[in-house]
């Protein structure tokens, strides 16, 4: 008989515990009854086998949506970047063959300085050989001299009587009109011109024949 009324004792205290949490939260019996009435939520119903199948189905196609965009922006870029390349490429072949003109261009303009300021000895060596004063060792040095700079130089004299005046060969120091010509012709060389190449260092100097009215 004490055990069971030890037993009624707790049930009582327990009882009563609950209904004082009831009713700080301010609940009355009603809504205590009402709530112990009603049905727990139930558990999130499991997808089934078709549902699943669609579901996969659309994250693959997104999967591969994706993977679609992935490939054309690589595709892209790489079009992108062989375009810059060839034109890196472009850009560098154009530099060295600019460079490699000027160096040529250089190196025939610093020449061409350096026989336009021997003019005035060829002219000498010009008037001594047809003099003939040019003679001896004298004239193998200045024919060998003349002979280098025409093969490592293009050096030429120019200017012959008869030929027709060209005023980028010729500066024409005098003009006498000619009954016997039709057109501007070289009567006579007073100095001869020189070129490096294709670069007139001096036109030559001549005297003119002009037809007549």
């Amino acid at each position: 008989m004490a055990a069971e009324r030890d037993e009624l004792s707790g049930h009582e205290e327990l009882a009563r515990a609950v209904n004082e949490a009831y009713a700080e939260a301010g609940l009355s019996e009603a809504e205590v009854a009402q709530a112990a009435a009603e049905p727990t939520e139930s558990a999130p119903e499991e997808p089934t086998s078709d549902e699943a199948e669609a579901s996969a189905e659309v994250e693959g196609e997104a999967a591969a949506a994706v993977s679609a965009a992935e490939l054309a922006q690589v595709s892209d870029d790489l079009a992108r970047a062989r375009a810059d390349l060839y034109n890196l490429q472009q850009e560098y072949n154009a530099f060295v063959r600019r460079t490699r003109g000027e160096l040529a261009a250089a190196r025939v303009a610093g020449a061409a300085a350096v026989i336009e300021a021997l003019i005035p000895v060829f002219d000498d060596l010009h008037l001594a050989r047809a003099h003939g004063d040019l003679h001896g060792p004298f004239a193998a040095i200045a024919d060998k001299l003349e002979a280098t700079l025409a093969s490592q130089h293009g050096f030429a004299r120019f200017g012959e009587a008869g030929e027709a005046f060209d005023p980028t060969q010729h500066e024409a120091l005098v003009a006498m009109p000619h009954a016997e010509v039709e057109q501007d012709t070289v009567h006579e060389v007073l100095q001869p011109g020189y070129r490096a190449g294709e670069r007139v260092l001096r036109p030559a100097r001549v005297a003119v024949h002009t037809p007549t009215e």
